[in-house]
């Protein structure tokens, strides 16, 4: 069916129509164009999805061709829409629309607007192939397309060495992550001769058994294909290339760091699950990563200034909650979350987006000199009384938060409550440790809330700030309204997310809808957000840039973890490639070859010597050469 194509193709021939005439024809055409091949992607995927829930198959699989073809390594160029691919496609089309549309507001006036729109399009398509692929080789395709951009809209604003640096970072650290994915394709061709899903996983994923004599290598590949889930979905150890990826554009970190390319490690590990479910132990392993991410990530977003970061270190901590779900089986409840987690995360990142655009409209409207000292826009201790200046964009960060907080009626206390819950009938540990970090999930957005929209303006940035225009107001309405109604998806007693997944991922495993655990933890989250806003209800004592000691400076440095990776790998690192490059490279490589060359010019100039161009000199040379010949024949006669 050419029409599983459309999806891909449009935003791809978007991005190629703005590669080659974006720049000619005008801010208005490019971000427009762009936008609407979004919006079209998103109703293809819409009557897709409604074509999956009309089948009795509950997926459409299709072949296009042949694509490797080598000996037993038979990959087809395949697309699979089923019930879990087809929510995916809505999450990154529908989000990513709203994103389009705000990016034409925010990057208005950028040198390489029509870039950007390039960019942000090209990731959608890869987006699209990483989850409609019906084997892991095109997912791997669209995975390191996914990387390649968010490597490109990361470094976006290149001329900053902290981009370029923030950039390079992610692109390593994910390269590592993708070393592990790599040898789990190896080994899972190995093991069953095949990357097709429907030969690993089998149909549908749900009732395929394994051989005993596979269980080890299951175990392994399982193990693996967790290293990779950890470079993109940003979990212990491979963190800290998220935090730095915040120096892209607003609605880049929106849409790539927070709504979809970095829970393309949970998509992964979900679609995969057949294999968790043959090893338990990795599975536990899997749970206790994302549990110990979620608990990391919130302790260091408690100490944070700079407004995106909080918002980067709290996605951290989210995805550790949806990988803490997929290790404990709780499918449907990781998906969930992820689905509401793209609605409030890209709703208060699109906001701080707000919030930074109205902080600097006095440095490009109002300031008496181009020479003017300016603060910094994102930090939080210059901001304060923003919710009287921007109350568009206070109300709706006011619902993000709540539901990142956890707090009912708004969708993240329904999706997180799942995991909760799970973790509380399966693992103890987990329960304790992603109950915590809830607690202090609630904390630091009560305290981020605090010091950029209540209490007086500290700054003469924050006095004259300025509400954003349509284009970027409309969106953050549309998904705050989104991130209030989207727990109805999963509401308890309908379970509808459940119920449509369950052909994919196997029956809704979790308990009854808990009203203990529930009011537990929303009297925990709204005691967290009281202490917050009793601290910072006057901005507190953080009103001032100054130096931090003790644990808020360890807090504030994310634990010394980049410090440590530092010291531990890159130094030494480096340290080994420059001796490497003086000693083996220059002195040993460089220097056989360089020696060769000198030899052949030594030889060639001694035998320059004897082509002195006399014809007599060259007459006897050929003499004596005759004459030597006869006499070896004579002497050498029988």
């Amino acid at each position: 069916m050419a029409i599983i194509l459309l999806p891909i193709l449009i935003p791809l021939a978007a991005a190629l129509v703005n590669a080659l005439f974006g720049g000619r024809l005008g801010e208005r055409f490019g971000g427009w164009l762009g936008t609407l091949a979004c919006v079209a992607s998103f109703a293809v995927s819409l009557v897709l999805f409604y074509q999956v829930g009309a089948l009795t198959e509950d997926s459409i699989n299709t072949d296009f061709m042949k694509w490797i073809w080598v000996g037993e390594l038979n990959v087809p160029l395949g697309l699979l829409i089923d019930r879990l691919s087809s929510v995916l496609m809505l999450i990154i089309t529908g989000v990513g629309a709203l994103i389009h549309v705000y990016s034409i507001g925010y990057m208005h006036g950028d040198a390489r607007f029509s870039r950007y729109f390039v960019y942000l399009n090209l990731f959608v398509a890869f987006m699209l192939v990483l989850v409609m692929g019906n084997n892991y080789l095109v997912m791997f395709v669209g995975w390191e397309g996914v990387g390649l951009c968010s490597y490109l809209l990361i470094g976006f604003w290149y001329e900053k060495v902290k981009n370029a640096d923030a950039a390079r970072k992610a692109f390593v650290l994910n390269r590592i992550g993708d070393v592990g994915f790599i040898v789990a394709l190896l080994m899972m061709f190995v093991t069953f001769g095949s990357l097709n899903y429907s030969d690993v996983l089998g149909i549908g994923g749900v009732t395929v058994t394994f051989n005993d004599a596979k269980l080890p290598a299951i175990g392994l590949i399982s193990l693996l294909l967790l290293v990779g889930a950890a470079g993109k979905s940003a979990q212990i150890p491979l963190f800290v290339w998220l935090p730095d990826a915040m120096s892209g554009p607003t609605p880049a970190s929106a849409l790539i760091h927070a709504a979809t390319m970095v829970t393309a490690g949970v998509y992964m590990m979900v679609r995969s699950h057949v294999l968790y479910l043959a090893a338990p132990s990795s599975a536990t392993v899997v749970a206790l990563i994302g549990a110990a991410t979620a608990l990391l990530a919130a302790t260091i977003a408690v100490r944070q200034y700079d407004i995106k970061k909080v918002l980067a270190y709290s996605t951290i901590s989210q995805l550790g909650f949806m990988v803490a779900a997929v290790g404990l089986g709780a499918y449907t409840a990781s998906i969930f979350h992820l689905m509401t987690h793209a609605f409030f995360k890209a709703l208060l990142f699109l906001a701080a987006g707000s919030v930074i655009h109205g902080m600097e409209y006095y440095a490009h409207h109002m300031a008496a000199s181009k020479d003017e000292k300016h603060i910094d826009p994102q930090d939080m201790r210059n901001m304060g009384g923003l919710a009287k200046k921007m109350p568009i964009t206070a109300l709706t960060f006011l619902v993000g938060a709540l539901s990142l907080a956890g707090l009912p009626p708004f969708s993240g206390f329904w999706s997180k409550d799942e995991i909760i819950l799970s973790a509380l009938e399966r693992n103890p540990l987990v329960f304790v440790m992603l109950g915590i970090a809830a607690v202090i999930t609630a904390f630091y957005t009560g305290r981020q809330l605090m010091l950029v929209f209540w209490g007086n303006a500290r700054t003469r940035d924050a006095r004259n700030a300025q509400e954003s225009g349509s284009l970027m107001t409309v969106p953050l309405v549309i998904l705050a309204f989104l991130a209030l109604v989207g727990g109805g998806l999963n509401f308890p007693g309908s379970e509808w997310l459940g119920r449509w997944l369950e052909p994919v991922v196997g029956a809704h495993i979790g308990g009854e809808f808990n009203v203990a655990v529930a009011v537990l933890f929303s009297v925990l989250s709204l005691i967290a957000l009281a202490v917050a806003f009793g601290l910072y209800r006057y901005g507190g004592r953080e009103t001032t840039v100054k130096v931090q000691t003790g644990i808020k400076s360890i807090l504030n440095r994310g634990w010394y973890v980049d410090e440590l990776y530092r010291a531990v790998f890159v130094i030494p690192f480096f340290a080994l490639a420059s001796f490497l490059a003086r000693v083996f490279d220059l002195g040993g490589i460089d220097g056989a070859v360089n020696g060769i060359g000198r030899l052949f010019n030594t030889v060639a100039l001694g035998a320059r010597r004897y082509q002195s161009g006399f014809v007599r000199a060259y007459g006897l040379v050929m003499l004596f050469g005759v004459v030597a010949t006869v006499a070896w024949f004579v002497l050498n006669a029988k």
